[in-house]
Parts: C-alpha cells; structure tokens; sequence
C-alpha cells in the first residue's frame, strides 16, 4: 500500500465546504469537498500539541510532545520562543526512518515550511529525497534589493505598525527594521519578488513538484510521500482574482496576523485580511485538485491511503483576536480536518465520524497500513477500523499541549488552564453557545477533575520551567514570532 500525507499550515476546519463555513460566509473548495466525498471525514480531530513544530514533531513519530520535558534553547531559530519548539529528539524514531527500514518503503518530503528546516532542526531524517522550497516569511532567502517604504506602507496599515523589535534582536542584520510586522514583510517581499505567475507561488510549488516525484517514483512498489504546504499560513499574499472572489472593494491591503486584540480595528481591514485568507484557501484547493487528479491519473489511487490534516487553524476576528494562540483555546484554532482516503474502505458521498482523533493517531494508523511495528511505545493508536464503526470508545478525550497552557475536550467539557491548574476557562459544550461564557467558577471541582485528567496524560507531571512559565501574569503560548 502507498501512503501520501498531506499537511496544510493554518488551514482552519471550517474554511472547508464539506465542515460549513467561518463567521464571515462560505469558502470555495471543490476539490477538498470532492476528495472529502471519496473519503472518510473524522469530524472531531485534534492536534496533540502547538504550534507549527511540536504539531510536526507528534505527526512525524507519534509520540506525545506535551508536557514539552526537552527545554530547546539553540542557535539558528527563535530561541525559546515556545515549549516543544525544537527538533525530533534523536531518541524518537520517525515514521520516515520506520517506513524505510522495516516496510521497504521509498520515501520523500516536499515542503516550504521553513521552520523544518533551520539549523538545529532535523525532520527530513528517514526520507529517501526531500525538497525545501524556500521564500515563506522570514526565510533569509534573499538579502535584497530592499523594498522601498511606499510598497511597504502599500501592504502594512499604520494601525499595525507596532511591536518595536527589543534592543540588539536581529534576524537578519542586513534588515532596516523597527516592528516586526516590517521586518517580516521586508524579508517577504524581498523573497517573492521574482514570481510572475499563479504557478510562482508556494503552494502551487509544492503541489507541482509532488506529482513530479510521484512520476518520478513509480518504479517503487512502495511510496511513502509527505506534502508539507505551508499555505494558507499567513503572510496572506495571494493572486488578485483569489482575493476578488470574496472582496472586491477598494480597502487597503492587510496580509499579516498582529497576535492581539483588534476591537475597534477598521472593519475593512479585518474582511480584507479575511477576503485574503479565504483566497489563499482557495488557491491551495484548486492545487491540491491538480494533485488529487494526478494521483487518479497515475493510477495510484487503488493502491494508495491519503491521509489530509493541517497543524491548527486561525483567529481572524474570532472573539476579537488576531492570530492563533493557546490560551484562551478556541475551536477556530484548535479544530482540524482529518481524512482519509483508503481504496479498501470506500464510501458512496464519504462517511462522517465523530470519534476523537489526535495528530499523533495519524501517525500509528500510517504504521499499521504499512504493515510496521512502531519502535517502542508511541501515543498514537490506529483510528480507521474505529472511525468506520463510529467506536465513540476509541478516546472519550483529547488534550491539547501549547505553551505553559493545557486544554482538555470531551463531550461535555472544554477545559484550558494553565499547566498549574489556575485561571479556568471553562466551557459546557452542551449550552447553545459554550464559549461565550466561562463557567469555570460555578463548576470548580468539575474543572479540578480535568485538569487531573490533564495532568495524568502529561506524564503526571509538568517540568519546572513550564510550571515557572504558567507563574507568570501572561503565560506566552504562541507569539508573534513563531508560527
């Protein structure tokens, strides 16, 4: 059996037509609704941990990486920018390496997600080849020509014209920059000056070299290929006649994400920032079609499981909030699609389940169709057969590492405190609208009771740091430095 996993970045479930739609009105997706009707659609799955490279370091080995015990602090990346953010442990085998040595597996990772590939960091181990197309955000892939202010005022609005970097923080000392919104955007449009065309940018890149490895590749009788498309993650630049689909007024241009609290913001510019979104949505959907229908062409879809996730959503205006961030939790955040496509379990018009399923399941089901043992214990647990059966018994729970924060959903409860049990939100998913008020202080020993829960899945205990961590007024979860 073939496998293909495919991971979009900050691709929110409810951005996906199959899943309804966000706050602000439908997204296009044809293709993910077409490849959704062929599939098995799990309605309830979650990561294990956040953000972008902890979520990875769970999909890649199918270990947990909450309570994040390693305390990464190296070279070459954003040190200390959040728990778990750092490279798979040389301890942790990987699925690549699995897949290779014991499946007879040849195996490839094509993605542009940058982070993966910094000094320190090492997530390509186990695959045969693995391409890294460079560019996205603060990627030092090029170092000039600067741009000049009128094209940075064209896509950064005065309002969002803050951050000041702190004394002697550089990324890149060859960049004039005071906030961080112009540094990122300085060192992006630096890196995608060049492009021309729709087939210029990220994610039609990646999706074009994946079916040129796949053409390349067919002489195996086993193909393990991970797709890792850093799209839709912001900075939303995306082709005009995407943006056009869902705003066609003249507003300034808002590409970036401010990580705080936009009440009172211009509302032009958050339905521009959505419009942008939204776009880039759409663009991935129409390249993964073109993927999809390769695959089809290449008579690869008997003989292959594909499996679609993304790492976490997005808040653009939800609750107010710009950005992603582990505490408060909410379910435009922490919602994630998860499908599979297998061509011994099809569905006329796909099939629904509402079992709970984690990033790290993904990992184990991609073991057990491969026919490989996993190196030693891992988190994970095959989900197919259960999801198929609509087993609710499979997990009756899920938490949620980001940070110095922890969150717990079950049927009932939507719990997110910080990892010393202090400053509830708690949210009954039973009410009409659960979070909309925190009932964490009328119900003290039903949150007392998750947090043990979460407590018990973390290993029955939190490091020292991370405990000093939630000790503080504002425990950091995501920032705006990393994504």
């Amino acid at each position: 059996m073939n496998i293909i996993l495919i991971i979009f970045d900050s691709l929110r479930k409810d951005c996906l037509g199959f899943h309804g739609k966000p706050p602000w009105g439908e997204v296009k997706t044809p293709n993910f609704d077409k490849f959704a009707k062929d599939s098995l659609v799990v309605d309830r799955g979650y990561p294990e941990s956040l953000p972008t490279l902890p979520a990875r370091r769970a999909i890649y080995t199918g270990k947990r990486v909450y309570p994040f015990k390693e305390k990464f602090n190296l070279k070459g990346d954003f040190q200390g920018i959040s728990p778990g953010w750092g490279p798979i442990p040389e301890e942790h085998p990987t699925l690549a390496e699995m897949l290779r040595e014991k499946g007879n597996y040849r195996t490839c990772l094509i993605s542009d997600c940058y982070h993966m590939f910094k000094p320190s960091k090492n997530f390509w181990r186990g695959f045969d080849q693995w391409m890294f197309l460079r560019g996205k955000e603060l990627d030092p892939c090029k170092s000039g020509p600067l741009p000049d202010s009128s094209e940075i005022d064209h896509w950064l609005p005065e309002e969002f014209k803050a951050e000041k970097l702190s004394p002697g923080v550089k990324f890149n000392s060859s960049i004039p920059a005071e906030t961080f919104n112009e540094l990122l955007l300085i060192q992006s449009l630096m890196n995608i000056k060049d492009r021309k065309n729709e087939e210029d940018y990220f994610c039609p890149r990646v999706m074009t070299e994946s079916v040129k490895w796949l053409e390349q590749n067919l002489d195996s009788d086993r193909i393990f290929l991970t797709i890792d498309c850093w799209d839709p993650h912001e900075p939303w630049f995306v082709p005009e006649h995407y943006r056009k689909m869902y705003d066609l007024s003249n507003s300034r241009e808002q590409v970036i994400s401010i990580y705080n609290d936009v009440t009172g913001l211009d509302p032009k510019l958050i339905k521009r920032t959505r419009a942008n979104y939204s776009g880039l949505v759409t663009m991935c959907d129409r390249w993964f079609g073109y993927l999809y229908d390769s695959i089809e062409n290449l008579g690869l879809l008997k003989n292959t499981m594909i499996i679609f996730t993304s790492d976490h959503g997005h808040s653009i205006g939800d609750f107010n909030y710009l950005g992603k961030r582990g505490y408060p939790s909410t379910p435009e955040v922490f919602d994630i699609p998860i499908i599979v496509r297998h061509p011994d379990y099809q569905y006329k018009g796909g099939k629904r389940s509402s079992i709970f399923a984690q990033h790290t399941d993904i990992s184990a089901q991609i073991l057990e169709t491969a026919g490989v043992k996993p190196e030693g214990p891992i988190h994970g647990k095959p989900f197919l057969e259960a999801a198929c059966r609509d087993d609710i018994k499979f997990r009756d729970h899920v938490t949620i590492g980001w940070g110095a924060t922890v969150t717990f959903i079950n049927d009932r409860w939507w719990l997110n405190c910080k990892v010393n049990g202090e400053e509830a939100f708690l949210y009954d998913l039973g009410s009409r609208s659960p979070f909309t008020k925190n009932v964490a202080a009328e119900n003290k020993k039903i949150a007392r009771k998750l947090f043990e829960t979460c407590k018990v899945d973390a290993g029955g205990s939190y490091p020292d740091y991370l405990l000093e961590l939630a000790a503080l007024e504002h425990a950091p979860g995501c920032s705006i430095l990393a994504g």
